[in-house]
This record gives C-alpha cells, sequence and structure tokens, in this order.
C-alpha cells in the first residue's frame, strides 16, 4: 500500500508517528504531507525518520531547490489519509480550496481520500462542519467519525480523533482487494537494456520501465508473489512477496527468466529487449577516426517466444509491441509467431502512450479471438486493467 499522511494543524496530530509506526509494519509505504501550521505541533524531523522519506509542507523546498509537485502524490498514493483533518481543513476541502500543499495534493488525488476529524465538542457538532462533512462524504471521501473521550480542552465528549490502530484498520479495509494472485507467482520484466559497444557507449531505447514496475505493483496488491526482473531503471519498489533482480543486458535478462519461468503461473513480458547487441564489445573507447563507423550486430535471445515454448499448461505468457505502423496487423502476427496467449498493443502515435510516459493507451488481444480497446489512463490504472483481462482470460 502506498499511503500519503496529510497532518493538519491539531493537538492530535502527536498521534501520527505511532499512525506512521502501524502503517511501516503492515508493509506500507508512507509519505506525510504537513499544512505550514501543522509543524506547531509536531516535528517534520520525525515524521521523516519514521516513515524514511522527505516531508512535504511548502511547494517550494527552499533549502533543496526542489518542487513539490502535488500531481505526482496524487498518482503516487493509493490512499490519501488526512489526520488530524480540523475544521478549518475540513472547510476547505469540501470547499474545493486549495492554499496548501496537502489541499492542492488532494484535488489531485486519482485514488481514495480518508479524512479524520479531531476537533473539540462544539465544533464538530456545529451545522457548517457537519454540513462540510456531509458535502465530503457526497464526493466520495470516506469519513472516519470522531470518537467520544477526553479532548484537549478538559472537556468529555465527541471530537478526540479516532486511535491509529482503528485507523489502520479502516485503511486495510478501504484498500481491501480480491487476492485473486494468491498463491501465485508473477513473473514481470521491465524497463530497457543496454547493450554495450565500448566501455562508455551503449544500445538502448527510452524504457522508463514505468509500466513494468506498475503491474508489479498491481500484481502484489493482488496477492501475488511477483519476481520483477528490470532493466536499468530509475523506478523503486519494495515489498516482502517481491523479489527484485537486476539486470542490465538482453542475455542476462534471458539467462534470467530462464532460471525463474518455471516457478511463475503468468509472465508478463513488459521490458522494452534490444533486438540486436554489437557482435563484439570494445575492450576501450572507440576513437573519432573519419566520417563512417561500421558497427557488426547479432540478435539477441528473443525472451518471450522462449518462454511460450517452454510453458506448461498452467502457465501463460502475456507480451507486448510497441508500434508506429500497421498495429494492430503486427500485434497479431506477433501473437501468432510468438505463440503468446494475450498481447498489448501500444502505439507510438498515441499522444500520451508509450516511453518515458505516466500514462498509455492500450489495446489488448488473445489466442482466443478476444480483443479490448481501452482510452488514455494512468499506467498504474493501465496495470489494473490488464490484470483483470489476465484473470478473465484464465476462467
Amino acid at each position: 500500500m502506498r499511503i500519503i499522511v496529510g497532518i493538519s494543524g491539531g493537538i492530535a496530530a502527536y498521534k501520527i508517528p505511532f499512525l506512521i509506526r502501524h502503517l511501516k509494519k503492515i508493509g506500507a509505504e508512507v509519505k506525510c504531507i504537513m499544512t505550514p501550521s501543522s509543524i506547531d505541533f509536531i516535528s517534520p524531523l520525525v515524521l521523516s525518520a519514521l516513515s524514511n522519506e522527505p516531508v512535504g509542507i511548502e511547494f517550494w523546498n527552499k533549502e533543496t531547490g526542489e518542487w513539490n509537485n502535488h500531481v505526482h502524490y496524487g498518482e503516487w498514493a493509493d490512499l490519501l489519509v488526512i489526520a488530524p483533518a480540523t475544521a478549518n481543513t475540513i472547510a476547505k476541502l469540501a470547499n474545493g480550496a486549495c492554499d496548501n500543499l496537502l489541499l492542492a495534493t488532494y484535488l489531485s488525488m486519482r485514488s481514495k481520500t480518508l479524512v479524520v476529524p479531531a476537533m473539540d465538542l462544539d465544533m464538530y457538532k456545529h451545522p457548517t462542519v457537519l454540513r462540510n462533512l456531509e458535502q465530503l462524504s457526497k464526493d466520495g471521501v470516506h469519513i472516519l467519525p470522531a470518537e467520544s473521550g477526553e479532548l484537549a480542552s478538559g472537556l468529555v465528549g465527541e471530537g478526540r480523533m479516532a486511535e491509529p490502530e482503528t485507523i489502520v484498520g479502516i485503511i486495510q479495509t478501504i484498500l481491501a482487494v480480491e487476492p485473486v494472485l494468491l498463491n501465485k507467482t508473477v513473473l514481470i520484466t521491465a524497463g530497457p537494456t543496454h547493450e554495450a559497444i565500448d566501455p562508455v557507449r551503449f544500445i538502448g531505447n527510452n524504457s522508463s520501465g514505468k509500466m513494468g514496475f506498475a503491474l508489479a505493483h498491481r500484481a502484489l496488491q493482488l496477492g501475488a508473489k511477483v519476481i520483477l526482473i528490470s532493466g536499468p531503471t530509475s523506478c523503486h519498489l519494495q515489498h516482502d512477496a517481491l523479489q527484485l533482480i537486476h539486470v542490465t543486458t538482453a542475455v542476462e535478462m534471458f539467462n534470467a527468466v530462464q532460471i525463474h519461468w518455471k516457478e511463475s503461473q503468468i509472465g508478463v513480458f513488459a521490458a522494452a529487449v534490444a533486438d540486436f547487441r554489437p557482435l563484439k564489445m570494445e575492450n576501450t573507447k572507440i576513437k573519432k577516426s573519419g566520417d563512417l563507423l561500421s558497427l557488426e550486430l547479432t540478435t539477441n535471445p528473443d525472451i518471450i517466444e522462449w518462454a511460450s515454448t517452454n510453458k506448461e499448461d498452467n502457465q501463460i505468457t502475456v507480451g507486448f509491441a510497441l508500434e508506429t505502423n500497421n498495429e494492430k496487423e503486427n500485434a497479431l502476427l506477433k501473437l501468432s509467431r510468438k505463440k503468446m496467449d494475450v498481447i498489448i498493443l501500444n502505439s507510438l502515435n498515441e499522444k500520451g502512450a508509450g516511453f518515458e510516459t505516466d500514462t498509455n493507451k492500450i489495446s489488448i488481444f488473445d489466442s482466443k479471438g478476444q480483443h479490448q480497446e481501452f482510452s488514455l489512463k494512468q499506467k498504474t490504472e493501465v496495470a489494473r486493467d490488464i490484470f483483470k483481462y489476465i484473470n478473465d482470460y484464465n476462467q
């Protein structure tokens, strides 16, 4: 689970370190965003140390010179938890105000939001607060009602923020997905391969690995053990059920697939593997001499064709086709020629699809003659569509 904890300026912020500890214990990745007023109640240093992530407060981090991108926060998270949510923050959420990083992230969220109110009892029962909470509920926001107990004012009544253990239980309920891949192993390849020409140059492509890592993340959500074999990429993923294998060349990726394919039930081959590699790598940097340089290439092993040829009845292979022309015809030819079960087509002619983007637009074809088109979506959502298709195909 990827959780953003948003902290607004209330005394109940003292409970947030305990919430983060509980979330980390269940394997969640946690990032924190604080409103400027919340730093009067809890130290950003404490939250950063517990989450192992920088804490977002302002849009612009003057110390590091970095921009805290609310859009990236919204794309990254499976859930935004705002705790404590003060009357002021609740009012701004309900009315679309956007005067700090936390509010901008809420408006950018592509997934769900959980609001955990905390305030004095008279404030909590005030008609405006009740009206704002009702509006948030209508907007699809999950509300975890405040509990009754001793309040900071010395009064006793409703308004106390729910305990961290209660919040974690609600988070698990909200994010619960059917573990359709429980007890299954999914092998995924991701990223590019780099084929060395000399010690400083290589043949490669612009694959970022984002699609493959999004697929791995989704498979983990669905309960699978994931073997992720990745070429050079800046993407990161951690999970107890993840085995991440870093490779550089197509031959290294092929060798890793050969080792792990037998233990897998599903193979999703999303890597952009170089078709060719230099027949010979030079031991020293090639010096410029003349206007022409001849480079002799040889073909790399076809990883997905090998997997399809060597699969058992309980295994399926899923491949990708990135095309620039005759997209459907080329994808169907590749599906048949390489004996795949499913092929996912994306086109470089589609704006927002292809390498280095956070979005993708796909069409899926399978060996049963079925076909489905999808609109342009975030790659995290594309991963959901792909595994739903795989699950339906397996029925």
